[in-house]
């Protein structure tokens, strides 16, 4: 559901910060054809909304020894709140860990992991995953290559849902 609060303005700046968040106000201003002044309210205004989270560097794992990427999926096997609530939090303070989900479906959790090697991999589920409170199962996706990597939120997403052919 799309925030009635946002006008076409504050879209195209939502895409532009995404696209590339080190664009100073000033040429940012310039390329959505406002004053400078206006570009510097609207940005601050998103942030102090919730819409703007914070800005980060993409960064290449193959050039920090990152060479293996996977996705594990997890079961627990006990779902009490207080055990999940450890579960998560155990992710929560696993650096390798890039993102976690929480599923519906057959498993209860996606993981996203970068690690150095396969050894370390192999470590990380059997020592690091297997002793959380309640770890039941998991299955590991190994990653071959990146086909897409993640570009941000699809901001016109109403307007282009599948993209040109």
């Amino acid at each position: 559901m799309r925030n009635d609060n946002l006008d076409s303005l504050d879209l195209k700046i939502l895409k532009a910060l995404q696209s590339s968040a080190r664009k100073k106000n000033v040429e940012l201003a310039r390329d959505l054809g406002v004053a400078p002044s206006t570009m510097l309210e609207r940005v601050r205004s998103l942030e102090e909304r919730g819409l703007i989270l914070g800005y980060r560097a993409m960064l290449n794992p193959e050039m920090l020894d990152l060479n293996v990427q996977a996705f594990i999926s997890v079961a627990l096997d006990r779902h009490e709140s207080d055990v999940i609530r450890q579960f998560e939090e155990g992710i929560r303070n696993m650096p390798c860990v890039r993102a976690c989900y929480h599923l519906a479906g057959r498993f209860d959790y996606l993981l996203h992991v970068a690690v150095h090697d396969l050894k370390q991999l192999g470590q990380l589920v059997k020592t690091g995953f297997a002793s959380l409170p309640a770890f039941g199962k998991s299955e590991t996706f190994l990653v071959f290559s990146e086909v897409k990597p993640d570009i941000g939120l699809p901001i016109d997403v109403d307007d282009d849902l599948l993209g040109e052919p």
